[in-house]
């Protein structure tokens, strides 16, 4: 009988993997796996999830939003533990999920999960923390560690939409230097999301991006003037592409590594949790963790 450490963050989004817990060990016995669960929480480190870790697991089924993953897998790269990984989407905005098209019901996800072999996607580091879908800094990028979580899982998606017309009432541009092989750019800008991924907060930004091709997609959107910025919001909220924008307003480009410098006390994002102070030292790490399930 297979072995499977299950991770889940009984939290994330409506907090509803609790109540699905025995349908999970169900799927997975139909399949004959054997199912040992730890719950995440504030009391215990993440590590001790793999104190047993010698005793031969299949794969590490992970439940919450981007987050949580980005929690385990950093664990598992401190432990230097190099075993495939399957997501059970549980969290508000699940970006990365749906980047890669996972399933969001239990049943279908696990049974994609024990029918696949595992494949080599990137990640992305940044100074010493990897992130699986979206770095960002500046306007919008700390929505969600604004946001008070009890909120934020009372009312999911919407949480994020208020604070984020909160944030662009108050728009502040930041100045930067971002050093790679492909450009040098001093300025200023409003925005910078370097992407794993395609989407944040659900909107499809990186709709360049490919997950094994072993770079990361950069957009900055730079100091725009008000009558142009209005627009820009407005077709980045419905999700439309930013072609048509020149260099003197939004630069989008792809590299496998950069370097990002700020002169503005300015604090960074990581899939929707505090990141490292600058400068950042970014870079794609080529099949970086082994995906189950896509």
């Amino acid at each position: 009988m297979k072995k499977v450490k299950f991770i889940y963050n009984p939290n994330s989004g409506d907090r509803k993997i609790p109540r699905e817990l025995d349908k999970i060990i169900e799927v997975y016995q139909e399949y004959n796996y054997y199912v040992v669960p730890f719950r995440l929480s504030k009391d215990r480190p993440i590590s001790d999830a793999f104190l047993d870790i010698e005793s031969n697991y299949d794969h590490v089924l992970i439940s919450g939003g981007d987050g949580t993953v980005d929690l385990v897998v950093n664990t598992m790269k401190e432990l230097d533990i190099d075993i495939p990984i399957g997501i059970l989407p549980s969290g508000t905005a699940n970006d990365f999920a749906k980047a890669v098209n996972l399933s969001f019901d239990p049943k279908e996800s696990i049974e994609r999960i024990v029918k696949s072999e595992p494949k080599k996607i990137d990640i992305g580091k940044i100074n010493d923390k990897y992130f699986i879908n979206v770095a960002s800094a500046g306007m919008f990028t700390d929505v969600s560690q604004k946001i008070n979580p009890d909120f934020k899982n009372s009312i999911g998606k919407v949480s994020y939409y208020l604070k984020g017309i909160e944030e662009a009432l108050n728009m502040r541009e930041f100045s930067i230097r971002i050093t790679s092989d492909e450009l040098i750019y001093d300025g200023n800008m409003y925005l910078m999301l370097i992407f794993n991924g395609k989407t944040a907060g659900n909107i499809n930004l990186a709709y360049k991006a490919i997950v094994d091709d072993g770079l990361l997609d950069v957009i900055v959107i730079k100091k725009i003037l008000l009558p142009n910025m209005l627009p820009l919001l407005k077709n980045i909220l419905k999700g439309e592409h930013l072609e048509g924008y020149n260099e003197d307003e939004i630069l989008y480009f792809k590299t496998s590594k950069l370097r990002i410098e700020c002169r503005d006390d300015l604090i960074t994002d990581i899939d929707g949790e505090k990141g490292p102070d600058f400068p950042l030292e970014i870079e794609c790490i080529k099949d970086g963790i082994q995906l189950m399930g896509y």
